[in-house]
């Protein structure tokens, strides 16, 4: 499939179709998600009404996560491959990815200041997740360093899969090590150790980013294909 599409042309027709769908989609699931999150579902029996940032802070950490495999993986097809919508989707997925990650560090320390007493500690999770963080800002850095974009998507390329070292480390940090962050509580879709009451509004909210991320996505690739067009054509100009 993502070769089918590997002319950026074929994938920008496709994306001006998905755009108005996936943006309906979010807001769609966005509301039941917030009417859930405030009002239907408990506070919790030991963190009262501060458990309610999980619904915006667990998603946010696992697009920050997400989001940087689908770099990895488009990195991984940008050097093997030559896949050339593979570094645009990199390109830019990076900013998306931060945002996600930098809400992610900011929510959790909301989170943490009642629950554990302070906004910050060297935690391996928190640790690792801002790690992340830099490693974002490092490929959104170099990816606008050079003129040539096609060397500094190469660059990028390289700095994502070295960087994916990173990911297995925030996944299991928390089993790994003795941490004050609370270890998975959606392990297994079976038997999530978390009540449904709570369970249905993060996945109403998971989905609703989701597709958010999508649309987001969708326009930065269109804008960033027009953008290397407009340079080809100065470059052509030039010449």
């Amino acid at each position: 499939m993502i070769f089918k599409f590997a002319n950026p042309l074929k994938f920008q027709k496709l994306a001006k179709k998905l755009q108005p769908i996936t943006i309906s989609l979010s807001l769609l699931l966005l509301f039941p998600g917030l009417f859930y999150s405030f009002f239907a579902s408990p506070p919790d029996y030991l963190q009262g009404e501060t458990v309610r940032i999980m619904y915006v802070h667990v998603p946010c950490a696992w697009f920050s996560l997400m989001i940087y495999s689908i770099i990895a993986i488009c990195s991984f097809l940008s050097i093997i491959f030559k896949h050339a919508l593979a570094d645009i989707i990199s390109r830019s997925c990076a900013p998306i990815g931060a945002c996600f990650t930098l809400a992610t560090l900011v929510t959790g320390s909301i989170w943490g200041k009642p629950t554990w007493g302070t906004w910050w500690v060297w935690d391996a999770r928190l640790t690792s997740e801002l790690v992340l963080l830099i490693i974002y800002l490092g490929l959104i850095i170099l990816s606008n360093s050079y003129e040539d974009k096609k060397k500094g998507d190469r660059y990028v390329s390289i700095l994502a899969l070295i960087g994916i070292v990173n990911l297995p480390i925030i996944k299991w940090s928390v089993d790994w090590w003795n941490t004050l962050h609370q270890p998975a509580s959606i392990s297994k879709f079976s038997s999530p150790s978390i009540d449904a009451s709570m369970l249905t509004p993060l996945f109403f909210m998971t989905f609703s980013f989701f597709f958010f991320f999508i649309s987001i996505l969708l326009v930065r690739i269109r804008g960033e294909i027009i953008q290397r067009k407009i340079d080809v054509i100065k470059f052509n100009q030039i010449r």
